[in-house]
């Protein structure tokens, strides 16, 4: 992967004298919509490699890979109709309640024992799984999806014996999977999922293959681990980018994920916080709407918030999205491309303008702020903002506003006809010089855009 235009020169080395000493050369030119990998942009935020702002929007499908060839393209139409910009999903397969199919492909080769038995041969790699693998992420690539690649996770439960095999095997996996996917601008590293309950494993395992991703990788892709129900691994290490939370209480409520953003120096990504579904688990329930309800209290705090559906109709072979992909179930879906315009509308990233005071309001810079009303149904809203403005300078009296009226769940932007304008500081707070309200739909879920404006405007 090239990082600057120009002619590269390559001489390859192996062990296999027909691929050793090969020499050649590629000339990189100027990208015309490739924005490059996602890294950390300042400390809370992510930006491509060529500056321009990502907002991680995702969902999540574990085992879409293994799934038979039709349900995969399927996952693929799905995710394309809905927007989404990462997907989650496992390198090996999963066994699971939800999810009992038998791969045709693994990432080692199979050996086949004189009574029928098989064994995996996990000295080597199977370079078809990986080809396969290396397809679907290029696919995923075409989407403007990153993948969000879990190394590890422990749904095994002794059926293929990939969560249980020895360190030097595991350091090998991964030196491996690096070499061959690095290369691809779209990958994120996740050593796995619920890394505690993978139980032959310890944390000290855990830190010893994370260091092995990140020497494997010349192009430091970001890096992360997720742990179960308020697990919270040691995320501060410096080889970790960001961090990759399951916890659902930190977007119950309004404002509490900014303890999340205040405590971590670094991204903040709660990929898990329950899904939209029709299980009889606790964690497979929400509604359509509570699930994008968490991911806006999740976003105006500055943190970023994962979708997942898990709907299902009639046997274990259903096709339930979080588990398997193939097509959409529910309704918050099909609100990704429309909570994106949102988010890329803004001039800056988000977190909250008077944190611990104003559970309400949210910045993304001067002049731009957010108002998120939730689930509370009111027909009027006084305009005020809080003085304080995060980090940026205060806000000013005689300062210029338009507000628009964003409705999330119907996905409608209403202008508000007067501009409105910030009177003294009274409290930490300036309202209206005229102590002008603004009309709300008697609707839940509503968000204002405030947006300066000068005069001329």
């Amino acid at each position: 992967m090239p990082t600057a235009p120009g002619e590269w020169r390559y001489r390859t080395e192996s062990n296999v004298p027909a691929l050793a000493g090969r020499t050649g050369s590629l000339r990189c030119v100027a990208a015309m919509t490739n924005h490059g990998p996602v890294g950390v942009r300042g400390t809370h935020a992510f930006r491509y490699a060529d500056g321009t702002p990502y907002w991680p929007v995702g969902t999540t499908a574990y085992a879409w890979i293994h799934m038979p060839a039709d349900v995969q393209q399927q996952t693929l139409t799905s995710l394309e109709a809905a927007r989404f910009n990462k997907l989650r999903m496992c390198v090996f397969p999963k066994n699971y309640a939800l999810c009992k199919e038998e791969p045709e492909m693994y990432p080692f080769p199979v050996k086949e024992g004189p009574d029928g038995t098989r064994t995996f041969d996990v000295s080597r790699f199977d370079p078809a799984f990986f080809r396969h693998l290396e397809r679907q992420i290029d696919a995923l690539d075409a989407l403007g999806i990153e993948a969000d690649l879990i190394l590890f996770h422990p749904y095994d439960k002794g059926r293929w014996g990939f969560d249980s095999l020895p360190m030097e095997t595991n350091v090998a996996y991964v030196r491996y999977v690096c070499a061959r996917l690095s290369s691809f601008r779209n990958v994120w590293w996740s050593l796995a999922n619920e890394y505690d309950y993978v139980k032959s494993k310890t944390e000290a395992d855990w830190i010893t293959l994370i260091r092995a991703v990140r020497a494997a990788d010349p192009y430091g892709h970001l890096c992360s681990i997720h742990g179960s129900t308020a697990t919270y691994f040691p995320c501060w290490m410096d080889e970790l980018t960001h961090t990759s939370i399951q916890d659902e209480a930190p977007v119950e409520e309004a404002g509490r994920a900014s303890i999340l953003y205040n405590v971590y120096r670094k991204p903040v990504v709660l990929d898990e916080v329950c899904y939209e579904g029709n299980l009889t688990s606790r964690w497979g329930r929400l509604s359509g709407q509570e699930m994008l309800h968490r991911m806006w209290q999740g976003l105006l705090c500055g943190v970023y918030v994962t979708h997942g559906e898990c709907y299902k109709f009639h046997e274990e072979s259903d096709t339930i999205f979080w588990a398997k992909g193939g097509p959409w179930r529910g309704e918050s879906w099909k609100r990704i491309s429309f909570t994106r315009q949102i988010l890329e509308s803004l001039p800056g990233p988000l977190q909250m303008a008077d944190v611990s005071r104003d559970v309400q309001t949210a910045t993304a810079g001067n002049g731009c702020y957010l108002v998120y009303f939730g689930k509370t149904m009111q027909d009027a809203w006084m305009f005020n903002l809080p003085a304080k403005n995060a980090a940026y300078p205060s806000l000013k009296p005689g300062t210029k506003f338009r507000v628009e009226i964003i409705d999330t769940w119907n996905m409608t932007v209403t202008p508000w006809p007067d501009i409105m304008e910030t009177g003294p500081v009274n409290d930490y707070r300036l309202y209206d010089v005229k102590h002008r309200k603004i009309r709300l739909p008697l609707t839940p879920y509503v968000l204002l855009r405030i947006t300066q404006v000068d005069d001329a405007s």
